[in-house]
């Protein structure tokens, strides 16, 4: 939701307004491809424009890798200042330092990414009306190939996920309320849905017309899947049954009414969870069990932004649980939380300025060392150095430019 926008918006309107008014402010532009064009259901060879050294798409090891990694930057095409398609960048690991490799054009509305766990196919969501999701097949000269869309059957798929057995994608579609599972084919690319579910019960929170699916993912032990649905204030558990690809309801765990939440986050121990609650302005510590997939929400928590709305995106919880950090997108900052008590207890620290306008996502880099933050509305993608120790953010040079940078995948 953008800032000083109405709390009551319904289906795609309230995400228009947010869009809109976030490409309006946009005014930076980044190195971009050869234009857009939508793929339903079909291959079809995707345009790379490259201005720089080749991204690998391996994902990382240990020991960490050095040299540069591959970047790649979600954003919405269809609108003015916004992007042609898949930013393509590469960053240095150590430096933080981003530079700007081309475009992978071919991809409407690319506003949300995720790796395969194999690191050789990149999916998109395509956030449109008529929603989609696109399967990337990665190369390491960076001629990357767009094998094919299929339809969400949905509306506005703003979020999707690889389950970790590598054979489902999971999605969410904001504008219907429902989600959706594909499945992946050994080259990567997506079959026919197998599934959808719409969010029908509970009835909509206060000033919603209607669900609003924002995320879909997997719990950390594979057991269960977990849909957050910012309007019913309500988190729904699933069962995947990994042979058919069908999901089975298993619990619903409620919110405060009108508290929005919009992503969950869960701690490396599995057994709590964090909710960033867009409409109220809180944080809330769930308790997980694994066994049954049962989320029990706590007491709303502070986002250290004061009163009134701040439009929290995102929590990241580092590799080790120590800290949480908090994106505030109204606010342009990054609450930094202590996390205690295995995981049961968050205690706000500070906030750190983002440098930039609108942080939509934040994303580590696969050793926790780096931070992302994509700055919708200034469109730039800020990075930190992360102190393990104390949890300490740094910022790493000036912000990148990239056309209204809605997601940051650093692999």
């Amino acid at each position: 939701m953008g800032k000083g926008a109405e709390p009551a918006r319904g289906a795609l309107s309230r995400r228009r307004f947010v869009r809109v008014g976030a490409l309006a402010a946009a005014a930076v532009t980044a190195p971009a491809g050869c234009g857009t064009q939508d793929t339903q259901d079909r291959p079809e060879a995707a345009t790379t424009s490259t201005t720089a050294r080749a991204a690998s798409p391996s994902t990382s090891a240990k020991p960490r890798p050095t040299g540069p990694r591959p970047l790649f930057l979600g954003t919405y095409t269809s609108a003015e200042g916004g992007g042609t398609g898949i930013g393509l960048a590469t960053y240095d690991i150590t430096t933080g330092r981003i530079t700007g490799t081309g475009t992978l054009t071919g991809i409407g509305d690319p506003s949300y990414l995720a790796a395969h766990p194999d690191g050789r196919t990149l999916y998109a969501v395509n956030e449109r009306e008529d929603g989609g999701v696109t399967a990337v097949r990665l190369s390491t000269g960076g001629q990357h190939k767009v094998l094919g869309t299929r339809a969400t059957g949905g509306a506005a798929p703003t979020h999707l996920s690889v389950h970790p057995g590598g054979r489902w994608l999971l999605s969410a579609n904001y504008g219907s309320g429902s989600v959706a599972v594909h499945p992946i084919e050994a080259s990567g690319a997506l079959g026919e849905r197998t599934d959808l579910v719409t969010h029908s019960s509970p009835p909509p929170g206060p000033g919603q017309e209607g669900p609003h699916a924002h995320q879909f993912i997997t719990s950390p032990d594979g057991g269960h899947v977990l849909a957050v649905d910012l309007g019913t204030d309500t988190v729904y558990t699933y069962r995947l049954d990994e042979s058919a690809g069908t999901l089975r309801p298993v619990s619903q765990a409620r919110t405060r009414p009108g508290a929005g939440p919009r992503h969950l986050t869960f701690h490396p121990g599995g057994r709590f969870a964090y909710l960033a609650n867009e409409l109220d302005n809180t944080v809330t510590v769930c308790a997980y069990d694994p066994a049954t997939g049962r989320l029990t929400p706590g007491d709303p928590q502070s986002t250290g932004t004061g009163e009134g709305t701040s439009y929290p995106a995102q929590l990241l919880v580092t590799p080790k649980g120590s800290y949480a950090y908090l994106a505030n997108r109204g606010h342009n900052s990054l609450a930094r939380y202590a996390v205690e008590a295995d995981g049961a207890r968050l205690r706000l620290l500070d906030t750190v300025p983002v440098r930039g306008d609108f942080p939509r996502h934040i994303a580590f880099s696969p050793g926790g060392n780096l931070l992302f933050a994509a700055n919708q509305k200034s469109s730039t993608v800020s990075v930190f150095h992360v102190d393990e120790k104390s949890g300490e953010l740094r910022l790493a040079g000036e912000p990148f430019a990239s056309p209204v940078a809605v997601c940051a995948l650093p692999l």
